[in-house]
């Protein structure tokens, strides 16, 4: 395979960029161990959608078991055999089956497919590089993600079963290989299949990092990066600064479970027998996991954010409202996402100083997210906009953030935390917020993008369908479970039959169960329409959607190196739709300032020495025909 020289970003490539990978490929470098940033990122995609219908079935699975937990159900022991007996799951394969969705789903699927595969579509692409700074790196990143999937999986064909603690693995049940079947085998797949994922994650992001700090083309300043870049750099800048946390906290575990040691463990006791540990304290684990765990909310929605602030642009045919703002509210949402984690501790008793220190935080981080909403408002108010389906997903993103993000408020007083912490509130409001709101992101981007990454179009109507449908099923399954939590349902409880207050939920959870069926359902709409697209699709134009951001300036059908010949130049920002005195709707930031003379403001100059040059230029050329003409 041709390496490609990385570090000529624009004009020393003079030659046609046939040397760019356009020899004869053979599958296995080609689709499978590709350097290739765009094919790592159709990798990336593909396998978070597969993860993503393995966690939704899962989570079918429970959800039968909330809403039904006196019947039986033969066809589950057909498929699930032991874990199933009598057609009834067992208890700990519930717990088994909560811990793991939730892990595939915040990790494998909002992590690494969103972030895995938009960040590596998009930064060369729209920065106006060949690749990234380190396409073998990229290429190791994608892999270790696979085998951290394989190896998660493994463990649903152990004989004890996968890991079954919570995707939080809280101590002591994780801590301890013998406190029930999911803490042994099962718990240490998971652990090791959290180490590749984060060693994946760290790859991916020094890779990001590097290429939008040292690679952009010609022209491209930070300010005049796409919020998509922006975000994604924000995104991987507060990977590599948290998941290594996670593994120095994964590795007192593994010395816990292996070694004898007392990091998260004090006087516990199994059945009759006293263990010898002491001194150790699960509060640690928590600090631990939740430093890492509330950036992680962020690493799952800033990719999302920036994805619908391109798309709604773009489909509202306006500049984005407050870009400086958008920007600055993103660098606010990575620092203050470092100091907030205590909020998910306010029950374990916590120094009320203390308390009050993190609730201040985290109401304060609601300023920047707010900022982002009002921005998203204020580009749709008054647009001209297009309804594809990409924008209504955007819309729908911005509309689950809302109300996700308002109960958030709830949360984060610690008064109120308290009583609402161990409930179904919290299930609720973070699978809106952080669930919903980055699932719709990620469908955004699906549908802005695939026609460059597959040179065709998707069904817009079974695209509208699989929206409507998905947009729908979702408020229906995630809503009424505000209304449990604030009566005081606890959640990770296997039945509520136990409990007198809690029957009348029951019809409730019958009701969210069939909503998320037809959820569920409705993904066959959005699966077809992917696959079967890519073989049978439309054929896309180079730029179907008259966007101004520089990945639509490559061939439909991709090359090894993007773009045939020179990289092209940048001159303006990406925002320049419906611009006054302009005779398109949007000028591609390759434009010249020069050729735009009608619509040009003052402020277009400001700080921008290139433009000025070429004005200046032009402004000279103007005086000298007038005075050839004089």
């Amino acid at each position: 395979m041709s390496t490609i020289t990385l570090h000529d970003t624009h004009n020393n490539d003079h030659h046609d960029g046939h040397d760019h990978g356009h020899h004869e490929q053979s599958f296995i470098s080609k689709y499978i161990f590709s350097q290739d940033h765009k094919m790592i990122a159709k990798q990336f995609l593909i396998t978070g959608i597969v993860m993503a219908v393995i966690a939704m079935g899962l989570s079918i699975l429970f959800r039968l078991q909330l809403a039904w937990p006196d019947k039986s159900f033969p066809i589950l022991e057909t498929f699930l055999g032991r874990w199933a007996e009598g057609g009834r799951i067992k208890p700990d394969f519930y717990l088994a089956l909560v811990t793991i969705h939730g892990t595939i789903m915040v990790f494998f699927v909002l992590t690494a497919g969103l972030s895995g595969t938009f960040s590596n579509l998009l930064i060369p692409l729209q920065l106006g590089v060949r690749d990234m700074a380190s396409p073998f790196m990229n290429m190791l990143s994608y892999w270790l993600f696979f085998i951290a999937c394989i190896v998660m999986m493994s463990s649903f064909f152990i004989e004890t079963g996968p890991a079954s603690a919570g995707w939080t693995v809280y101590p002591p049940l994780s801590a301890l290989p013998k406190a029930i079947s999911g803490s042994g085998l099962g718990m240490t797949l998971w652990l090791i299949s959290m180490v590749l994922f984060v060693a994946s994650q760290l790859m991916g992001g020094i890779n990001y990092v590097s290429t939008v700090l040292n690679m952009r083309t010609k022209g491209m300043d930070l300010w005049k990066m796409p919020l998509t870049i922006w975000a994604f750099l924000l995104t991987a800048i507060l990977g590599i600064l948290s998941f290594p946390v996670l593994v120095a906290g994964v590795v007192l575990l593994i010395f816990d479970r292996s070694f004898g040691t007392s990091f998260y463990l004090s006087d516990i006791v199994m059945g009759t027998q006293v263990l010898p540990n002491e001194g150790g304290s699960p509060i640690l684990w928590q600090h631990l996991f939740w430093f890492l765990g509330h950036p992680e909310v962020y690493i799952v929605i800033m990719p999302a954010l920036g994805i619908s602030s391109e798309v709604i642009s773009v489909n509202s045919r306006k500049p984005i409202f407050g870009y400086h703002a958008m920007v600055y509210s993103l660098i606010g949402i990575t620092i203050l996402s470092f100091i907030v984690w205590g909020h998910h501790m306010f029950v374990t008793g916590m120094n009320p100083l203390l308390g009050g220190v993190f609730m201040i935080t985290t109401l304060i981080i609601a300023v920047p997210s707010a900022v982002k909403t009002f921005n998203y408002l204020a580009t749709l108010w008054r647009g001209n906009i297009r309804f594809t389906p990409a924008m209504l997903c955007a819309i729908g993103m911005v509309s689950f953030f809302i109300s996700g993000g308002l109960t958030g408020i709830f949360l984060g007083n610690a008064s109120l935390d308290i009583n609402l912490h161990d409930t179904y509130f919290v299930v609720a409001h973070f699978h809106l917020v952080m669930g919903s709101a980055a699932i719709f992101g990620m469908l955004a981007g699906v549908y802005h993008w695939y026609p460059k990454m597959f040179g065709r179009m998707l069904n817009e109507k079974l695209g509208y369908l699989h929206f409507w449908i998905t947009f729908i099923c979702a408020y229906l399954v995630f809503f009424p479970l505000h209304f449990l939590g604030l009566d005081g349902v606890p959640r990770r409880y296997y039945a509520f039959t136990e409990f007198e207050f809690m029957q009348k939920w029951v019809t409730v959870n019958i009701f969210v169960t069939w909503a998320a069926i037809v959820a569920a359902l409705a993904q066959i709409a959005f699966l077809f329409n992917f696959f079967y697209s890519i073989f049978k699709g439309k054929k896309a134009t180079q730029n179907p959607w008259e966007s101004n951001t520089l990945e639509w300036t490559t061939p439909v059908e991709h090359i090894h190196g993007n773009w045939p010949g020179e990289i092209p130049t940048v001159y303006r920002w990406p925002y320049d739709y419906s611009k006054p005195g302009s005779e398109a709707d949007f000028i591609p930031q390759t434009v010249p300032y020069s050729q735009t003379m009608s619509s040009n403001m003052p402020h277009d100059f400001e700080g921008n020495a290139e433009s000025e040059r070429i004005q200046r230029e032009w402004e000279e050329k103007q005086a000298k025909e007038k005075a050839i003409l004089d």
